[in-house]
């Protein structure tokens, strides 16, 4: 019970309130009002900076554990479908990057289904996740994967954070 609570239920449990027609033995509609009040507290809280900045993880793995698991459906959790998606991937063996590839939702979606079905990522393979920044409605991370470096910019709508946009490209040589 919050603190508003408890005053009122306080203040209210020793005066009679006519419009009502409480009285001191009868609080049992002043005690769900009171537990209403710390209700409404947990569900603001539920859109918490914490909260929020687990949401962004959570959306950045559902992205990586998608290709890496072989589970679409996380894409289509963590993704927005507007996806606007551009990378550029280097060879092992060239000096130079490939021209920037874009990919759509739907592609994304259907890398994820078939892109780890043999296996070819280790079990091991890299996923660090960092949260630069969530606001209320707009957020940045950076995914580090076995194929190379990702930045999200994240939007929140209806409640949900999905990742809107993604830059990457190959590890960096070494």
């Amino acid at each position: 019970i919050c603190l508003t609570g408890l005053f009122l239920l306080s203040f209210f449990g020793h005066h009679s309130i006519a419009q009502e027609g409480l009285t001191v033995g009868d609080k049992a509609p002043l005690l769900e009002i009171v537990a209403s009040l710390g209700e409404s507290k947990s569900n603001r809280n539920s859109s918490s900076p914490a909260n929020d900045k687990e949401a962004v993880k959570r959306a950045v793995l559902d992205y990586v554990d998608g290709i890496y698991d072989v589970k679409p459906e996380l894409i289509e959790r963590g993704v927005h479908p507007e996806l606007k998606k551009l990378g550029y991937w280097r060879p092992s063996e060239d000096e130079k990057f490939k021209p920037g590839s874009p990919m759509t939702f739907e592609q994304l979606r259907d890398l994820a289904a078939s892109y780890n079905k043999d296996g070819r990522i280790p079990k091991d393979a890299p996923k660090k996740i960092e949260i630069f920044e969530v606001m209320e409605k707009i957020a940045s991370a950076k995914l580090t994967a076995e194929w190379g470096i990702d930045y999200f910019h994240l939007v929140k709508e209806d409640g949900k954070w999905k990742i809107l946009q993604v830059v990457w490209q190959s590890p960096p040589k070494k």
